[in-house]
């Protein structure tokens, strides 16, 4: 494990604000005006936008994330540094040691936050966040761990379900970075789509979490925000998205995006390797889930945030036997320096039970 120079972690983190800076900009004119609304004792951000046939409200985010009300409050004094900002994600590919996903996988997800998938709260999951974590984390992530041949994201129901806001239609958006992307009717209600290809067989898809009975398995979820799509309800999925980490994609000027926390990407990662099938597709997925896993321990352990990952582990594996037995077989399939890190980080006598 190698820390990335103190001056490119400084860049990142500057270029995160910009970036976010100009995603808000871009979802929201000056023509238009910033309202709080009250829901269920809590007040959040909209937007309205005039139009010739009434204002046009969008939904911006919690007033409580102080992030958003920074930067609707300084609305007016928002610039955009589009040359700048392509620079700095230059420097930080080529000289600061950090990763940038594929050029399409970027195009794809630069597609869906311009449609607003992220300002509606969904959250960027698979192996094209994890590409994001060398510059949350300041370590140097190999590129062995960052191969994918799909893109998945990752929407709340509830959340989807309150903002009352909805993105353009998803295969519109996805059709403006490949014409032939077409939509795959679910196999278990054809009326409903959770996942788009196109010709070479590039997958897009929509999760969303199941915590309620075992009838929901196989059944999509529709998702009111998701500009027409639904979501594949997935057992443990609620964990790995639970307050999310906002960061930015390194692809072209820079893409505003949320991941899941890194801590918990590396235990849900133990989870579904324990899942996965043992044909020859599942076991490479197994090896790349144990692999990324394994990187996020070490780095977070290096980075001296062993207690987060501890506490992440000790969150899943109270929530019962069947996660508790899914993460002792993701533990005893993990490489020894990623094995290692995670019996630091939560100490000899749980690391004891957990191997039991």
């Amino acid at each position: 494990m190698k820390e990335i120079d103190l001056v490119y972690r400084t860049m990142f983190a500057e270029l995160l604000q910009r970036s976010l800076d100009a995603q808000f900009q871009a979802d929201f004119p000056f023509e238009g005006r910033f309202v709080t609304v009250p829901v269920k004792g809590k007040n959040y951000w909209y937007f309205d936008l005039p139009s010739p046939d009434g204002d046009k409200r969008r939904y911006v985010g919690p007033e409580a994330d102080q992030e958003v009300t920074k930067r609707v409050l300084a609305f007016r004094q928002i610039k955009d540094s589009l040359k700048e900002r392509r620079r700095m994600v230059s420097t930080l590919l080529r000289s600061g040691g950090m990763a940038g996903p594929d050029r399409f996988a970027g195009d794809v997800t630069e597609a869906l936050a311009n449609g607003g998938l992220f300002r509606l709260r969904a959250v960027l999951v698979g192996t094209v966040a994890f590409q994001c974590y060398s510059g949350i984390l300041g370590i140097r992530l190999p590129n062995s761990a960052m191969q994918t041949g799909d893109a998945d994201y990752a929407q709340d129901f509830a959340i989807s379900d309150e903002v009352d806001d909805s993105l353009p239609p998803i295969l519109e958006l996805l059709q403006t970075v490949d014409p032939t992307f077409r939509a795959v009717p679910h196999q278990g209600d054809k009326a409903r789509v959770v996942a788009f290809v196109n010709a070479s067989d590039y997958r897009v898809e929509f999760l969303t979490g199941n915590r309620g009975s075992d009838d929901y398995i196989g059944k999509p979820s529709p998702m009111p925000a998701l500009g027409g799509a639904s979501a594949e309800p997935l057992r443990f999925l609620d964990f790995l998205i639970y307050e999310p980490v906002r960061t930015v994609l390194l692809h072209k000027a820079g893409v505003s995006v949320n991941v899941p926390a890194p801590e918990r990407y590396a235990v849900h990662k133990l989870i579904v390797a324990s899942r996965r099938l043992t044909d020859a597709l599942g076991r490479a997925k197994r090896d790349k889930d144990l692999f990324q896993a394994a990187l996020l321990c070490e780095a977070l352990l290096e980075t001296r945030q062993g207690e987060i990952l501890g506490d992440a582990f000790q969150e899943a594996w109270d929530r019962g036997p069947s996660w508790q037995q899914a993460l002792r077989e993701g533990v005893a399939m993990m490489p020894k320096k990623g094995e290692a890190a995670l019996a630091d980080a939560l100490g000899s006598e749980f690391f004891k039970e957990v191997r039991a």
